[in-house]
């Protein structure tokens, strides 16, 4: 019978990683989940522009590679990964699971999730799939690691906002059209 790794164990760990996470390293997310039911199909089944709910602010541990440049017949393009590394029950309480099409901002840069992984489990079990009566309450599903890769503005549809201001528009006769007041 196992001795360590049970219900209390797993919520030591979870409010330790939460709070380490959360009020140290406090390294946070816009993060866009994709909105299926509220985009609009072709005859082909392809969406033109994909909708997004409004961002959510999450925190999670980022593994960044550096910046790649690709040059072509067109310029240059610069391209980046970045591994975010979310706890399992943090996602829960927002009710909100990672999926390949997601996205989110990171330093005024839009990534979109290419992967998902989730198999960082404690000690080496996860109560979900016990096989054994004796081990039902042991371990538990830790994290969820996505990977993303940084996406162009203009295929989202989206605009980001610098400063957290929107931006004045020139009216062609001279005129501010979104002049705050």
């Amino acid at each position: 019978m196992a001795l360590f790794g049970k219900s209390r164990d797993v919520s030591l760990f979870n409010s330790v990683n939460g709070e380490l996470i959360n009020d140290i390293i406090q390294t946070e997310i816009a993060y866009y989940k994709f909105a299926l039911e509220q985009t609009n199909v072709n005859v082909y089944g392809e969406a033109p522009g994909k909708n997004y709910y409004e961002p959510l602010k999450i925190s999670g541990l980022i593994n960044r590679d550096d910046h790649t440049w690709n040059s072509d017949d067109f310029g240059s393009d610069m391209s980046q990964t970045l591994q975010v590394l979310f706890l399992k029950k943090e996602l829960q309480t927002i009710n909100l699971l990672p999926e390949v099409g997601d996205i989110f901002l990171f330093r005024n840069n839009f990534f979109e999730i290419d992967s998902r992984n989730e198999n960082q489990l404690i000690l080496g079990r996860d109560k979900d799939y016990a096989i054994s009566t004796e081990t039902a309450d042991h371990g538990a599903s830790f994290s969820i690691s996505v990977t993303a890769n940084m996406s162009r503005v203009e295929k989202l549809n989206l605009i980001p906002l610098r400063g957290g201001k929107y931006p004045t528009t020139t009216k062609s006769d001279g005129g501010i059209a979104n002049k705050m007041a």
